[in-house]
């Protein structure tokens, strides 16, 4: 499937932003990446597959900012980045152990669930946007982005073996 790179810009360009935002916390930082993430996107439109496209931005938005947080890790300019750029340089047997234990979760908890839940989730508990505004972006009611997200506080107890 072919990716048209103007039209995601235009539909998408402000969650990617707003994901560039958050973890950047700097407009023009935000601002650079955003763009990098449509170049990589234009780059390797030919093999994507866009059938998920907000999905497969936020991911491209992430990898990039953290790529940015991992070379700014040898002179970093804010020390309360401290936490994002331990999240960037994550490597350790026991963080791969954390990481592959919470992904074993996510996917249990996400299973059988419709894409856009996890997008809804993401853009709700991640990049903390209102429920209108993750309603807004998604193309839902409120009170459907409201059911989503208390189905997956419902299945939690029962994915993470909590009672």
């Amino acid at each position: 499937m072919a990716v048209d790179i103007e039209s995601l810009y235009r539909s998408h360009g402000p969650m990617v932003l707003r994901r560039c935002r958050r973890l950047l916390r700097e407009e023009a930082k935000a601002v650079d990446a955003m763009h990098d993430v449509f170049v990589e996107i234009l780059r390797r439109k030919d093999t994507l597959d866009a059938s998920s496209p907000a999905g497969l931005l936020l991911t491209t938005a992430t990898h990039v900012c953290l790529n940015r947080l991992r070379t700014l890790r040898r002179k970093p300019e804010d020390p309360e980045d401290e936490m994002l750029f331990h999240i960037a340089a994550l490597g350790g047997a026991p963080d791969a152990e954390r990481r592959s234990l919470a992904g074993t979760i996510l996917d249990r908890l996400f299973a059988g669930q419709p894409e856009s839940t996890r997008l809804i989730a993401v853009l709700h508990y991640v990049d903390r946007l209102t429920l209108e505004e993750v309603a807004a972006e998604v193309g839902m009611s409120v009170s459907g982005v409201r059911k989503r997200l208390r189905t997956l506080k419902e299945r939690l107890p029962a994915v993470t073996g909590e009672a």
